[in-house]
């Protein structure tokens, strides 16, 4: 299986991403959104770098689950309870320098919402892996 990355000619450099990601794989796993909750549950307190912490544990444990590495991921997207920039920004800098951190060289797309699923819950990132 190969996996390109690329950014075409023409479109601007993104921040450690790239525009268009290819791949040749024969199985594709498509991850639940991963939430900043414990294995019992509860959601995680405290600010949104403090889950997000805990959303970058259950995605790599997710992503071992399924066979796949944070190299196989192919897109994701990253949800983001704020309307600050520097909030969004605050968050994909700790997952581009967490222990998953090669997950988001693939093409990904970070948004600020107004709310998630869960009371209290600041940031959800959805995931796909491509595998042979």
């Amino acid at each position: 299986m190969t996996i390109e990355r690329q950014n075409p000619p023409g479109l601007h450099t993104p921040p450690g991403y790239h525009h268009v990601t290819v791949t040749s794989a024969s199985r594709t796993v498509y991850l639940a959104g991963q939430c900043p909750l414990t294995p019992d549950g509860a959601l995680v307190e405290g600010d949104v770098l403090t889950q997000t912490d805990r959303v970058v544990a259950n995605t790599a444990r997710a992503l071992e689950f399924a066979g796949a590495s944070p190299a196989d991921v192919v897109r994701t997207v990253i949800y983001v309870v704020t309307e600050d920039r520097s909030v969004l920004s605050s968050v994909w800098t700790r997952l581009t320098e967490s222990p998953i951190a090669e997950a988001f060289s693939s093409a990904s797309t970070l948004l600020g919402v107004a709310q998630l699923g869960f009371p209290g819950q600041l940031v959800e990132l959805d995931v796909t892996a491509a595998l042979t």
